[in-house]
């Protein structure tokens, strides 16, 4: 299994104590997004979870306890932009505070367990892509050695985010224009040492030097935890999404970082409704079981080939 922390919300930033409980306890119990009564009780043994995938803009709560991680395998998409707190209000000063800890956890980790994410991209009067190609460059620089990949999405428009969205001002650029940025970001990146991929977008960007990116990404994990895997798309994601399939174990409307442009959450409100359910000794992130609930027992296995595993055992 592998096990996504999580697209939902950040759990390094504001969850991780609560996070390091549930691997001690070897269980977590997460609720089904479209059936709130229904929990599923997941298995966090390290006989079972074959990578944990980490999402976060501040794991920094997280790295003095790193060493409880010792027997799992795990690599971190750290999410670091050019956006002021017009943008994402509640992430901490990026040159002052968020790239020395991006520096801190590459050199804990290693630099292939730590995927810079610039994403997503908003085009605005204030945002331009000219200030994008900037801020880009000023980060990659400062991550150079520290990171091998960088992704870059395109602001997408759900219901969430469309009102923000309207009053930023975004505008999408013509798909001329786009390229045209798009090779300038590779360019830059390339000189860092880094390859670039793009997150979940439609448009081709090979000729820029672009993959199509998988954030849960089945040749890493296997470079990673040193054998091949079975595994096959998410089919809870998006058509253009390239990720295997994992276990998320977040919960929407639970992130506080309170950017603009977030998919994840309907509004402060329901924010800080859930978050006054936070407790660390729960299995649930930010509620409580009650009596309607129902908590069924969710199947998960390893997904390491039998072969692969029939040989480490030999050799050890």
């Amino acid at each position: 299994m592998i096990l996504s922390a999580s697209r939902r919300t950040d759990i390094p930033n504001y969850y991780s104590e609560w996070f390091y409980n549930r691997i001690k306890e070897g269980y977590i119990y997460v609720r089904n997004p479209m059936n709130i009564h229904q929990i599923s009780r997941i298995d966090l043994l390290p006989d079972v979870v074959d990578c944990i995938v980490f999402w976060t803009k501040n794991p920094k709560p997280m790295l003095e306890r790193l060493d409880e991680l010792e027997a799992y395998q795990y690599y971190f998409q750290f999410t670091l932009t050019g956006y002021g707190r017009d943008v994402e209000r509640n992430v901490p000063h990026k040159r002052d505070t968020m790239i020395p800890v991006f520096r801190t956890l590459s050199e804990r980790i290693g630099s292939k367990r730590v995927i810079w994410r610039y994403d997503p991209i908003i085009f605005t009067k204030v945002y331009t892509p000219e200030y994008h190609l900037r801020a880009f460059g000023q980060i990659a620089k400062a991550l150079t050695g520290y990171t091998e990949k960088s992704i870059i999405s395109f602001v997408d428009s759900y219901v969430k985010n469309s009102k923000s969205m309207k009053l930023l001002g975004a505008y999408e650029l013509g798909e001329n224009a786009l390229v045209e940025f798009a090779a300038k970001i590779s360019e830059t990146a390339a000189a860092c040492g880094m390859r670039v991929g793009s997150c979940a977008e439609s448009i081709d960007l090979a000729q820029c030097g672009i993959e199509h990116n998988c954030c849960i990404d089945k040749r890493l994990i296997e470079d990673i935890i040193g054998c091949k895997i079975i595994g096959g798309k998410d089919k809870n994601q998006r058509r253009e999404c390239g990720c295997m399939e994992s276990v998320d174990i977040g919960a929407y409307n639970t992130c506080k970082n309170d950017c603009k442009y977030c998919y994840a959450n309907d509004g402060i409100e329901h924010i800080m409704q859930n978050c006054s359910r936070y407790d660390l000794a729960s299995p649930l992130l930010c509620g409580r079981v009650t009596e309607k609930d129902k908590i069924k027992e969710r199947e998960v296995k390893s997904l390491k080939k039998e072969e692969d595993n029939d040989q480490r055992n030999h050799t050890r």
